[in-house]
């Protein structure tokens, strides 16, 4: 299952807030055993926030979008999600007496705005405040601010994939190779990299100046428990017999 984020909003680009959300999704996901595929930082901008739901939709990936799902003017999300499936917006009846609960006569057209969702739409819980967000297909619309939108992420994947969580099987191990840069090591790392295919390898270098003078190489393996555990034996083995110095 590949899942991919989005998160939206012009204050983002031009730095007036700093984002949180990507650091949070991955830890939500790796709770559960799952990882972060892609993730696009997209402005206020209608024909490129339809156009990029336009090409996910088009895939089978989980995605998950932060913010723009809001009733004021530069909140365009609902809407380009809508365009992007061909699907009328409408509001919808449980967002509805959700909001009208909360708000009660507070509740004006204006606001009932936060409940017209693309036509089809299931609804998001809000434990913070109720105003729900929504998911159409495997995409799931969610708020910007995060005390709202995590606790709703966790809701959609505990609610509708768990099947998927692989909390115990898919693991990352790496080490530290001392005095030895990436070039140094290319065959090792194609040569573990065909015999271990499940199994991605990464390579993490750090600066001499970074590492008091000495070169420092991060390596590592993430995927299956098992496939994981035999690359890397494999590789501390070969550093050993070529003389590296490595760490945990």
């Amino acid at each position: 299952m590949h899942i991919g984020a989005y998160i939206i909003g012009d204050e983002i680009l031009s730095g007036r807030r700093e984002d949180k959300h990507l650091k949070a999704l991955i830890a939500i996901l790796k709770k559960r055993g799952l990882r972060l595929s892609w993730a696009h930082y997209l402005g206020d901008d209608p024909l490129r926030l339809t156009e990029a739901f336009r090409r996910s939709f088009a895939t089978s990936d989980v995605v998950f979008s932060f913010g723009g799902i809001g009733a004021t003017p530069d909140d365009h999300t609902r809407q380009c999600a809508a365009a992007a499936l061909g699907r009328r917006l409408v509001l919808h009846p449980e967002a509805e007496a959700l909001i009208r609960a909360r708000l009660g006569a507070d509740a004006t057209p204006q606001r009932l705005e936060m409940g017209v969702f693309p036509e089809g739409a299931r609804i998001i819980p809000n434990p913070y405040n109720q105003i729900p967000g929504f998911s159409v297909e495997h995409h799931h619309f969610v708020p910007g601010f995060p005390r709202m939108a995590w606790p709703m992420v966790e809701w959609v994947l505990d609610t509708y994939y768990r099947d998927h969580f692989a909390r115990e099987d898919w693991v990352e191990e790496s080490l530290i190779a001392w005095d030895v840069r990436e070039g140094d090591l290319l065959d090792l790392m194609q040569q573990l990299t065909e015999k271990y295919p499940e199994a991605t390898l990464f390579s993490l270098p750090f600066l001499k100046e970074e590492s008091g003078g000495r070169w420092r190489l991060e390596l590592g393996f993430k995927g299956p428990a098992a496939q994981v555990s035999q690359a890397i034996a494999e590789l501390k083995a070969a550093l050993t017999a070529r003389g590296v110095a490595f760490a945990p």
